[in-house]
């Protein structure tokens, strides 16, 4: 989660305070299958849950939820929270290396108020390991080979683009411009980093070399995009765009689709209408094994 008042983050560091008063959040589980062209329900409840990843297996997503990460079956099924030790506030930055071996976990720390560490632990759940020092720092890509880690950071009253060590050590500053540079996921090849970035005035997605050089734009419309997820295949990249201009902001209950980019021809199709959606919908890579589909989360609100 992030650029959200530090008052709103110590209120509630699992987006409630964007909920508005008196609402109740309905959090609806889908995946996206390729072929078909359509979403299909796994699961639907009266709470809210965020940014699914799906296991590296194949058998299990992987939400965050109340500071929690849980693992839901296929079928919808809850099969119990991952063991993640003292770390019990962890936000909507969570994902696994490409090998399935280690995930990775943006949370607080136990019994400080905000701010927001990346932790590494084993992908069966364990005890964490503290990876960056300073806060706060949201994962959201690992290289191919499982050595580095990128993240959105803010230092120095910005926030931008950082790459560090899986083992820790000193962070390295890959974008400087002046706007959000945000997302961060390498592609499958290693070859390029994506990321959002709002260095034109609008939030759009762009890519660059792993050590930051060669920034390239990827989508020119008038909507703010975010979170360019990379097939396995390496062609194609799902993207949440919110349908009015957002300027620099993620928020949560807004206007939203999901759309494909082609890699290559950087064309844009839609794959969903417009729903209720944005933060937590779809934070994190959520592709299957095989590329053919993807999880994200649709929201509703009820009368309490």
């Amino acid at each position: 989660m992030k650029r959200i008042p530090l008052l709103l983050f110590l209120l509630s560091n699992v987006l409630l305070a964007q909920v508005p008063e008196g609402k109740q959040v309905i959090s609806s589980l889908y995946v996206y299958d390729l072929q078909s062209g359509e979403s299909t329900l796994i699961l639907e409840e009266e709470r809210h849950f965020e940014a699914p990843n799906w296991s590296p297996d194949g058998t299990f997503l992987l939400i965050n939820s109340a500071g929690k990460l849980e693992k839901i079956g296929l079928d919808g099924k809850n099969l119990g929270t991952l063991n993640t030790g003292e770390i019990q506030k962890a936000n909507n930055d969570h994902g696994y290396t490409f090998d399935g071996k280690t995930l990775f976990i943006s949370s607080g720390k136990p019994d400080v108020r905000g701010g927001s560490y990346i932790y590494k632990v084993e992908a069966e759940g364990g005890v964490p390991e503290l990876i960056t020092e300073l806060s706060p720092s949201y994962w959201h890509g690992v290289s191919p080979d499982g050595k580095d880690i990128v993240y959105c950071a803010q230092r120095n009253n910005n926030f931008d683009v950082y790459k560090i060590s899986t083992n820790g050590g000193e962070e390295i500053r890959l974008t400087s411009e002046s706007g959000l540079d945000d997302g961060p996921e390498y592609s499958p090849d290693g070859k390029f980093i994506y990321f959002n970035s709002y260095r034109s005035g609008m939030m759009q997605i762009w890519r660059m070399k792993p050590d930051g050089s060669d920034p390239e734009q990827m989508t020119f419309d008038n909507h703010s995009n975010w979170f360019a997820h990379i097939s396995p295949n390496n062609k194609v990249a799902t993207i949440i765009t919110y349908i009015e201009d957002q300027k620099e902001s993620h928020p949560f209950g807004r206007q939203v689709k999901l759309r494909l980019l082609d890699l290559e021809s950087k064309a844009v199709k839609d794959l969903t209408e417009e729903f209720y959606g944005g933060q937590g919908t779809i934070n994190v890579p959520s592709w299957n094994p095989e590329g053919t589909q993807f999880a994200y989360v649709r929201y509703a609100l009820k009368d309490i």
